[in-house]
């Protein structure tokens, strides 16, 4: 049973890209929330700060650090996962790799490899090694973090915008495959332009206090995986007004 103002006690989350940006805010408010937090990022340092803020909170979480690129990554996650749980009921897709800004002709190839390494490569790993525990769920839940580009095109984002076309890709097939056979519900969400790292880089001249925080996107997310959305799902988080 849920405890008052705890709508996921009893329930396991695992956050990838919870390190930093919107993976962390999302871990930290599904913390608060009751869940226990499985964090996962290749910034060891980054997740125990994560950690530590989830525990001051009040809530509890592991650290599970992972390299996506390493092809036996997820692999070594799932089996890590797999010994301490018997269930994972959400799962939060929100790592991802942003490569070089170029235009198609000049797009750099070791940085796009790494991009479509990690947004499409070590997603279908995860759902593949994932699916098992979330079928064990009452009630599983899974949102991907897309955007923009993967839907509308933009000059010298090519590169990122086609790995993000191929995640929703995989999402949304997934979705469809399983809504017959089980319990599994997919969005996918797009957060719209967040105050993270990722931004910096693609636009350095930007103000960061122009757009929204990551702790925007985290409270649409953790409201979205408690309310009984039709899989598959999406949506846009809107900065607020």
């Amino acid at each position: 049973m849920s405890e008052a103002g705890k709508p996921f006690s009893g329930q396991v989350a695992l956050v990838t890209g919870a390190s930093k940006g919107i993976g962390a805010a999302t871990a930290l408010a599904l913390g608060q929330a009751g869940a226990h937090v499985i964090l996962t990022a290749r910034d060891v340092k980054g997740l125990e700060a994560v950690e530590e803020a989830i525990h001051a909170a009040g809530g509890t979480a592991t650290i599970a650090p992972v390299d996506l690129m390493e092809p036996d990554g997820v692999a070594r996650l799932a089996t890590a996962i797999r010994s301490r749980w018997d269930k994972l009921d959400v799962l939060v897709l929100a790592a991802a790799l942003l490569p070089q800004l170029s235009s198609v002709a000049d797009i750099d190839q070791a940085s796009f490899n790494k991009a479509l390494t990690v947004n499409v490569l070590a997603t279908q790993s995860l759902i593949a090694h994932f699916d098992g525990l979330l079928r064990r769920s009452a009630d599983p839940r899974v949102i991907g973090l897309t955007s923009t580009v993967a839907d509308a095109p933009r000059a010298y984002w090519g590169a990122y915008g086609a790995t993000k076309a191929a995640f929703a890709q995989l999402l949304d097939c997934w979705a469809q495959e399983v809504r017959a056979i089980s319990r599994i519900r997919i969005a996918l969400v797009n957060p719209g332009a967040t105050r993270t790292a990722m931004r910096a880089r693609a636009y350095p001249g930007e103000d960061p206090a122009s757009v929204k925080a990551p702790e925007v996107v985290a409270e649409r997310l953790v409201a979205l995986l408690g309310e009984p959305f039709a899989s598959p799902h999406r949506e846009t988080v809107n900065h607020p007004a």
